[in-house]
């Protein structure tokens, strides 16, 4: 069986990471796979050692499709990609599966009735995707999670880290510094109420994006706030958390929260999207409404002041992962791919 995967964005966030874990899960379940992507894509260099993997230049929906070929299923991984998957079926007469990733609502017009209705299947990574898609296609629509990334940390460089705010209880964020999709002001609404009475606290950002020049001028009056930028290995830096704020407005899934379940760390996260499909509340994590800022501080506050709560929210989400492995996730698009292709 040979994948076509097309992903044609430009950076690398949660979207890139996993459809770079699925293609190398996939590694021996199939036997061959071309990823088609931008000339200058991270993926690239994330998937360099994957044997059976030909990569294809893309910058737009009609570049690549000439020296891809026919394959047995084109898998789009992301909005252009869907028109990408739509072109190649009509050259070629590839069935093709779309992964819907995020939670917004798609907008009703030609265009989108006309690529997600003749994808061959709609895959959605959570409940609230499924229930959206419901209205695009005529096909039952599977649920396959997000992976976690199974990251292995840099003990040194975690030590490194903690070293650097020794004694201070440290609140981590991991996200695109976009306010209006994860809610970084929340975060800052809530360590300004915490300055004074709990000066230990330590909020720490992680992340770049449009919104970082603002966010960092309306937090220069707090001296709980530090910005961290992008590390490549987050793994790292996560493992040296003592709780993760994830305070999203709206989520597909939330995948970096896997990541934070398999470091052990303790997770506040909003009841929005596809999160509630990771966090029971008061099991495996917190949830508080979106945009609650007192609900937030509050939160942080009951988990700081007991380690034995942060460690059993821990230890039940932590057990979960079997849930999300990436093994299962290419075996369950294994079993859609074989339906497409027979």
């Amino acid at each position: 069986m040979h994948i076509i995967h097309v992903n044609l964005a430009k950076g690398f966030r949660g979207g890139e990471r996993q459809t770079a874990l699925l293609i190398q899960s996939l590694e021996n379940l199939v036997a061959a796979q071309t990823l088609v992507c931008r000339h200058d894509s991270p993926l690239r260099d994330k998937l360099e050692d994957v044997a059976n993997l030909r990569l294809v230049d893309a910058n737009h929906q009609l570049a690549g499709h000439v020296r891809a070929g026919k394959a047995s299923v084109v898998h789009a991984h992301e909005a252009k990609a869907v028109h990408w998957a739509w072109l190649h079926k009509r050259l070629y007469r590839t069935p093709y599966v779309v992964t819907r990733r995020v939670d917004t609502i798609i907008k009703d017009k030609w265009a989108n009735r006309l690529f997600y209705g003749d994808a061959d299947c709609c895959v959605a990574i959570s409940s609230i995707i499924q229930q959206q898609l419901m209205h695009w296609t005529q096909y039952d629509i599977p649920v396959i999670p997000s992976a976690m990334s199974n990251f292995i940390p840099d003990n040194q460089v975690t030590r490194d880290f903690r070293s650097r705010y020794a004694d201070r209880f440290i609140v981590g964020h991991i996200g695109a510094l976009v306010d209006r999709h994860k809610g970084q002001r929340v975060i800052l609404d809530a360590a300004s109420q915490l300055q004074k009475s709990h000066p230990n606290l330590l909020f720490v950002f992680f992340g770049q994006g449009e919104d970082e020049n603002v966010l960092r001028q309306e937090s220069q009056h707090l001296a709980n706030v530090v910005w961290a930028g992008f590390e490549p290995n987050i793994g790292d830096f996560i493992s040296g958390l003592d709780l993760f704020a994830f305070p999203s407005r709206n989520e597909g899934l939330g995948s970096v929260l896997l990541d934070v379940m398999q470091a052990k760390v303790p997770i506040v996260a909003t009841r929005v999207g596809g999160i509630p499909d990771l966090i029971s509340h008061e099991e495996t994590g917190l949830l508080i409404e979106t945009g609650d800022a007192i609900a937030l501080r509050d939160a942080v506050i009951q988990l700081a002041e007991s380690k034995e709560y942060r460690a059993a929210l821990a230890e039940n989400a932590h057990h979960r992962l079997t849930l999300f492995s990436p093994h299962l996730m290419a075996q369950k698009y294994c079993d859609v791919y074989h339906s497409l292709a027979n």
